[in-house]
């Protein structure tokens, strides 16, 4: 129980400090929201989104799911794309993956992991698709930050291809799509792919991790 209760002693010193700094601070925030960013991350405890990009409450509207996956049919993250694209009008929508990402080598591994097996599929194409290259690094730990970075690519590809994205983009040009990778060994961001805009993009995007993809069929 202590480090429950340690939870509500920092949240008091939080709070106190930030209302002797600025009196109106959450009645201003309580008011509205309006995020820049939509960041869709992994659940590991070691990748805080506000922390490591140094954002405010109310800067980034956040989903979290192992190995910050972009399935098409999950439905928790469907319905925040939505509500961060159609209602919060987000100008920018990251996946952000990790290094030393436990769901990415669990995709690497025989099956035995119980429901996170049937989660990780995607992870599992991109480590087949992408064997060759993989192979070809010499050291483990390239290997697995290499399949780190295919997976980003991945989801973002995934993401570019949800009606959500679709609609917006079909009116305009936004919301752009970045993918990062957050460095868990000195806490540095990496940009894997960045402005992300229209089909062909998301085209071009996804033959570095498939190979070329005809404009008539794409991959899905």
């Amino acid at each position: 129980m202590n480090n429950y209760q340690r939870l509500f002693a920092n949240n008091k010193a939080w709070a106190t400090s930030v209302r002797e700094t600025d009196p109106t601070y959450f009645e201003r925030r309580a008011a509205s929201q309006a995020p820049h960013f939509f960041f869709i991350g992994c659940c590991d405890s070691r990748v805080p989104a506000e922390l490591l990009t140094g954002a405010k409450p109310g800067e980034i509207f956040t989903h979290r799911n192992i190995a910050n996956q972009a399935h098409p049919n999950d439905l928790s993250m469907l319905a925040a794309l939505e509500y961060a694209v159609e209602f919060l009008d987000v100008k920018h929508v990251l996946i952000c993956g990790h290094y030393g990402c436990g769901g990415v080598k669990a995709a690497t591994l025989p099956q035995g992991h119980g429901v996170v097996d049937h989660w990780l599929h995607v992870v599992r194409d991109v480590y087949r698709w992408n064997a060759d290259e993989l192979a070809a690094i010499p050291d483990e730990e390239g290997r697995a930050h290499r399949l780190v970075e295919l997976n980003v690519l991945e989801q973002v590809f995934q993401l570019s291809r949800t009606p959500v994205v679709q609609r917006a983009w079909a009116k305009g040009k936004r919301p752009v799509i970045s993918g990062l990778v957050y460095d868990i060994h000195d806490g540095m961001l990496k940009e894997v792919v960045a402005g992300l805009d229209s089909e062909d993009k998301a085209r071009q995007l996804r033959s570095q991790v498939t190979g070329p993809v005809s404009a008539e069929k794409p991959r899905t």
